[in-house]
C-alpha cells in the first residue's frame, strides 16, 4: 500500500475545513435498535461506552466496543443495535431517528429502550473539505472504522462539541467545527499506519502522486502553478496527471487551485490589507480577474464580504461558505 509522507499529510490537514456540525447523544438498551442515516452528508459515530453493533445494508456488521469511531458514507441508511441478553431472542424493538428534529437549546438525545442503556454513542453529520469545494469524503462508498482508546480524548472532545451546540453561546459555530476537526485530524493521522482498506478508498489519500501535487498546491496557493508544473511535482505525464487528478478530486487542477486561493483570500479579508494586496498575495495580477473569481466563489465582492466579517457571527459565516 502506497502512503503519503507525514509532511504531505501535514500540508493537507492544514487546509481541511469543517463547515457543518450536528451531533446527538444516542443511548440504546438491550433488545433495541436505533434507525439512523440517509442524509446527504457523511456521518460520524463514536462509541463512548458499552458494546453493540452497527448494521449497514451491503456491508459487514460493525462491532462496536468502547472508543470505536465510524464514519458512514452519505445517503447510507443503517441502524445501531444491542442484542438481547438472551442470545436466542432477536432484536424486536426499534426507535426511528432518521427524521426527528430538535428545537434550539434542547438536549439532542435519542433513547432507544426503557432499561438502563448498554450502548452510549455520540452520532452526528458534518461537511469537511479542502479549500472551498473539494469534499474530503467525496468518494467514500464504505464505512471507515478505526479503534481508538481513552488516551486520544476523542470522547471528551465530542462531549464538549455537543455541549456547545446545546448552549448556543457566542462563537458556537467556530467552537464546534474546531472540535470536530480535532477528531478528523486524529482519524486522518491513522492513514500513515492503518492497514484498513479505507486508506486506499479515501479519495485523495488513495493516490499518493495526486496527493503530492495537491499538498504542494495547498501549501503554496499563490505560486504560479500550471498543469505542467503540477504534473512534474506528481512525477506524472501531463495527460495522466490531468486524468487522475480529475478522477480523484472531481474537478480539474486549475478549478481546485482557484478554490484554494479564494479560501485564502477570504481569510485575509479579516486583516487590514487592501483588496489589491490580497489579490496579489493569492496569485492574481489582474484585479478584475480576482474580483470575478471571488464573486463566483462566495456570491459577494471582497469589500462586501469584509464588511460582513465585521458584523456576522462565526456560525453565520460558516453557513455562507
Amino acid at each position: 500500500m502506497m502512503r503519503m509522507s507525514a509532511t504531505q499529510l501535514d500540508g493537507l490537514l492544514s487546509t481541511v475545513s469543517v463547515e457543518f456540525v450536528r451531533l446527538t447523544e444516542c443511548l440504546v438498551s438491550p433488545g433495541w435498535r436505533l434507525n439512523l442515516g440517509g442524509t446527504s452528508v457523511p456521518g460520524i459515530h463514536y462509541n463512548l461506552s458499552g458494546r453493540g453493533r452497527m448494521v449497514m445494508e451491503g456491508h459487514p456488521i460493525i462491532e462496536l466496543s468502547p472508543h470505536t469511531l465510524v464514519i458512514t458514507p452519505p445517503n447510507q441508511y443503517f441502524h445501531i443495535e444491542v442484542p438481547p441478553e438472551d442470545s436466542e431472542v432477536k432484536v424486536s424493538n426499534e426507535l426511528e431517528g432518521r427524521w426527528k428534529s430538535f428545537p434550539p437549546g434542547a438536549i439532542r438525545r435519542f433513547v432507544a429502550g426503557e432499561d438502563r442503556p448498554q450502548l452510549m454513542l455520540i452520532c452526528g453529520y458534518f461537511q469537511a473539505s479542502y479549500g472551498t469545494s473539494v469534499n474530503l469524503f467525496s468518494t467514500l462508498n464504505a464505512p471507515i472504522v478505526e479503534q481508538f482508546d481513552s488516551t486520544q480524548h476523542i470522547d471528551r472532545t465530542l462531549r464538549l462539541a455537543l455541549q456547545e451546540l446545546i448552549d448556543q453561546e457566542v462563537g458556537t459555530g467556530a467552537m464546534t467545527t474546531t472540535l470536530l476537526k480535532l477528531v478528523l485530524v486524529a482519524l486522518l493521522r491513522r492513514s500513515l499506519t492503518s492497514s484498513n482498506l479505507w486508506v486506499e478508498q479515501f479519495s485523495l489519500l488513495g493516490d499518493v502522486y495526486i496527493a503530492r501535487a495537491f499538498s504542494h498546491m495547498a501549501a503554496h496557493p499563490a505560486a504560479p502553478h500550471s498543469v505542467s508544473s503540477l504534473a512534474h511535482t506528481a512525477c506524472l505525464s501531463r495527460s495522466s496527471f490531468m486524468a487522475r487528478f480529475t478522477k480523484v478530486l472531481g474537478m480539474p487542477p486549475m478549478t481546485v487551485l482557484r478554490g484554494l486561493r479564494m479560501r485564502q483570500a477570504a481569510s485575509m479579508l479579516s486583516t487590514e490589507l487592501s483588496v489589491d494586496q490580497i489579490a496579489r498575495s493569492v496569485g492574481y495580477s489582474s484585479r478584475s480577474s480576482f474580483l470575478r473569481a471571488f464573486y463566483n466563489a462566495y456570491g459577494n465582492h471582497p469589500s462586501d464580504y469584509r464588511a460582513q466579517l465585521r458584523t456576522d457571527t462565526p456560525s453565520q459565516l460558516l453557513s455562507k461558505e
